[in-house]
């Protein structure tokens, strides 16, 4: 006949356990179980194979990494390529901005040159025609004078 004693004899440690537990501190009724699972032998050519996987996922991440590198620098490049034609673009408009604000400066600038000059001739012109006109009004009070000297007194005639 087989022993079943101490299977009954668990239950029944558990429940003498469960009505010593107010008095016994909880870790003596706890207790850790130490449960070891035996790993199967792993042979020297299964960790080689592991290893050269290993190597090779490493060479494969390796590669993408460089790859990324590239792509990266190469969209640097492109974007570098495309600032430095914007800024030339903003050169020449900018330039050309320049040249019409000269330009129209200059235009500007003659006209109000021959202007002013005009400005300045009729000026000129107005100063001789003042002094003519002085010129004349003496001579008109000259002659005025001398015809009164000329011509006898009206009462006399």
């Amino acid at each position: 006949m087989k022993r079943l004693a101490p299977i009954f004899l668990v239950p029944t440690l558990c429940v003498g356990m469960l009505l010593l537990a107010p008095h016994v501190p909880f870790k003596y009724i706890t207790g850790q179980a130490f449960a070891v699972d035996v790993a199967p032998r792993i042979s020297d050519k299964e960790i080689i194979e592991s290893l050269a996987e290993l190597k090779a996922g490493q060479v494969a991440l390796q590669q993408q990494i460089n790859d990324l590198k590239v792509s990266t620098q190469q969209q640097i490049n492109d974007m570098k390529e495309s600032t430095n034609k914007r800024f030339d673009i903003l050169q020449w408009m900018l330039g050309i901005f320049i040249s019409i604000s000269l330009t129209v400066m200059v235009i500007m600038g003659r006209i109000l040159w021959n202007q002013q000059k005009k400005l300045t001739e009729i000026e000129t012109s107005l100063k001789a025609q003042k002094e003519e006109i002085s010129f004349l009004k003496v001579l008109i009070e000259k002659l005025q004078t001398l015809i009164e000297k000329l011509l006898p007194p009206r009462s006399v005639l």
